[in-house]
């Protein structure tokens, strides 16, 4: 009989669940757990000790009109919840697997004081033989029925190693002879040289081996008990991997990918898996009134030894000289060269921690979350006023200004824009960042071939960096028609960034013009499997459907997503068209006088010619750098072959689609 859902808190082992908050605790500390998650744990504890079947945690996860995969999703909560109470499926102390069934939580579990389910002791197991557990063979686990599983050959007195000495039953000589001294002097020689040959191999196994090297800076943990100071760790992290990143013969991962481990428990080899590296660095941020302290370990991922550690105890003016000490001492430990154009900034601390706040706004905020991009420019204004010669801190600002529109940023956010990323080169010619915001400041102008450069010297200076080859791909070779290169671009971005989900939708975006539309949807519903309210991966799904013939799936997705708010409106008008609701599609294009991409793809589903290359045209009076790859969608294939695109291509400096 299932247990009553508890109202309140729910006690388990280490942990505690507060219901009513929607919090994991450990020890009474916060632990980070996403919805999904949080909710299979919650169905979970409804019915300790009995099994939780898939379908019923589909119908309480993901309601029958939700898009999503939901195998892909349901292994994704289960991850990160196991990953949160720190265990694993070979070796589970709360959450049992049973394949093809379901899950079932196997821990005591407590609600105001009740205990709801008891640990059952399997008949026959290693904890039940006496002295196993005593003996620390088995560990003994509160909660969990079994110990560890056994090897068998670990049995003590195993024969095989020396027959002559512990054979059963064979006769020894009472005293040595000739014969036998000579052949246990040849014995101890042997004995010696296989000694010194695993001596050898040890050091061989551990030293530090030649590249290739994949490294992974995992958040710095931040122990300080000043309230909202996670940006100073997380800042610092950053930095550490800007440094890093800068080494020749060194894949240093994104930022986006190693913080997806933020405020979860470590386990080095699923960070390795997870990201492909065999390197991780992690650490921990202490910060007291001015003084700091910072610990900061290299770890092998496949057997998890510590190649280097090192404890910096420091005041806050030094913070520049530990990020230094602490990339140049990985660096050593690996023997790999310093690459060219690495620079030290020696800003003082109140501009930096304004720099790295800002930092921290930009790179979490949501793709529409307008107030956190005002407050990000006022910080970066802020430390370009207390420090004007502070380069990363322009290309910053320049970065902000970016998400200030979509399809044409206004002329005078487009001028502050370019004049940052200049004066960002002015004073460090080798500023990746700063060349990748020039880039899209040639954008806005459409300067395709400019655009390009800026691009390609950004990856160039930093091979490291994502978000240069995501730029180019979409805004340079997409829009030259050059779309298996942008693929390729692309595919890379998310290898240094295997957790981003805006490359996996920009992949999505433009692998249907090449028309392996199984790839495109494989990455928008991975996209869903991780946040299922993404809206925008939502429509790349529907639009996939729409190539595959199912119009009217598509349709039903994008009229859901209307429901919530502005979005797909041109993916909608498309697809209404060309399943003969020819009358909604014009009254959705009218609707929109203002937004032409919204009007060319509804003119194209409905066959207009004519209509659709005057859309195009006003998006390229509004400079809208979309102009580039809308010709290159097969849903606007109709134009290709006549005149006048040929001639819009020409006068934005494109080539002929091929």
């Amino acid at each position: 009989m299932a247990a009553p859902m508890p109202s309140g808190r729910v006690h388990f082992g280490v942990f505690e669940l507060d219901l009513r908050s929607g919090e994991l605790r450990k020890h009474g500390i916060k632990i980070k757990l996403h919805d999904q998650p949080f909710k299979v744990l919650a169905m979970l504890l409804e019915r300790p000790g009995e099994v939780v079947a898939r379908e019923q945690l589909r119908q309480r996860l993901w309601p029958a009109d939700t898009f999503v995969d939901f195998d892909v999703g349901l292994n994704s909560a289960i991850k990160k919840l196991r990953d949160a109470l720190g265990e694993s499926t070979e070796a589970p102390r709360y959450v049992e697997t049973l394949r093809r069934r379901g899950y079932r939580f196997i821990g005591p579990v407590e609600n105001g004081g009740a205990s709801h389910a008891e640990p059952v002791q399997d008949a026959g197991s290693a904890a039940d033989v006496p002295g196993v557990v005593e003996a620390g063979l088995v560990p003994a686990q509160a909660g969990h029925p079994q110990g560890a599983p056994q090897r068998e050959d670990n049995a003590v007195g195993k024969v095989g190693a020396f027959p002559e000495t512990t054979a059963v039953g064979r006769d020894l000589p009472s005293r040595p002879t000739a014969v036998s001294k000579r052949w246990l002097r040849h014995k101890i020689g042997i004995a010696v040289a296989v000694l010194g040959v695993l001596a050898a191999s040890s050091w061989w196994l551990v030293r530090p081996k030649p590249g290739p090297y994949a490294i992974a800076v995992l958040p710095f943990k931040n122990l300080s008990s000043e309230p909202d100071s996670d940006y100073f760790s997380d800042g610092l992290t950053d930095e550490v991997i800007h440094n890093l990143s800068l080494i020749e013969g060194l894949q240093v991962k994104s930022r986006t990918s190693s913080f997806f481990f933020k405020d979860t428990p470590r386990n080095v080899h699923d960070v390795g898996k997870q990201l492909g590296v065999n390197l991780v660095v992690e650490g921990s941020v202490l910060r007291s009134s001015d003084k700091l302290r910072i610990n900061a370990q290299l770890i092998r991922v496949s057997d998890d030894f510590p190649l280097w550690s090192g404890s910096f105890d420091r005041d806050l003016k030094d913070v520049f000289a530990i990020q230094d000490e602490i990339s140049r001492s990985i660096v050593n430990e690996l023997r790999l060269r310093l690459g060219r154009g690495q620079r030290r900034y020696n800003t003082n601390f109140e501009a930096y921690e304004r720099y790295l706040k800002a930092q921290t706004l930009v790179n979490n905020r949501g793709p529409w979350d307008k107030s956190e991009l005002r407050k990000s420019i006022e910080l970066f204004e802020e430390v370009i006023a207390k420090d004007p010669n502070f380069a990363p801190a322009y290309a910053g600002i320049a970065h902000a200004y970016t998400w200030s529109n979509i399809g044409g940023i206004p002329t005078p956010t487009a001028q502050l824009m370019r004049a940052a990323s200049e004066k960002a080169l002015q004073l460090d010619p080798l500023l990746a960042e700063a060349y990748d915001t020039m880039g899209l400041v040639y954008m806005q102008d459409l300067a395709w071939g400019e655009a390009e450069m800026a691009f390609r010297r950004a990856i160039q200076l930093n091979p490291n960096l994502s978000v240069p080859r995501e730029d180019v791909a979409l805004f340079v070779l997409f829009s030259q028609g050059k779309v298996e290169e942008a693929v390729q671009q692309l595919s890379t971005a998310l290898k240094l960034d295997p957790l981003s989900q805006e490359i996996r939708k920009d992949l999505a975006l433009v692998l249907p013009s090449v028309g392996r539309y199984d790839e495109a949807f494989d990455n928008c519903r991975r996209v869903l499997a991780v946040d299922p309210s993404d809206s925008y991966a939502e429509q790349l799904c529907g639009r996939v459907l729409l190539h595959q013939g199912k119009l009217n799936e598509a349709i039903a997705i994008y009229e859901k997503l209307a429901k919530r708010g502005p979005g797909g409106e041109h993916w909608l008008g498309y697809a209404l068209a060309k399943v003969g609701r020819r009358a909604e599609a014009e009254e959705l294009a009218s609707r929109f006088p203002d937004s032409p991409f919204i009007q060319a793809l509804t003119y194209g589903g409905l066959g207009d010619k004519d209509r659709a290359f005057e859309a195009l045209e006003r998006m390229a009076a509004k400079k809208d750098s979309r102009v580039g790859f809308y010709p290159v969608y097969p849903e606007l294939a109709l134009l290709r072959g006549d005149p006048r695109l040929s001639e819009l291509r020409r006068k934005l400096g494109l080539p002929q689609i091929p």
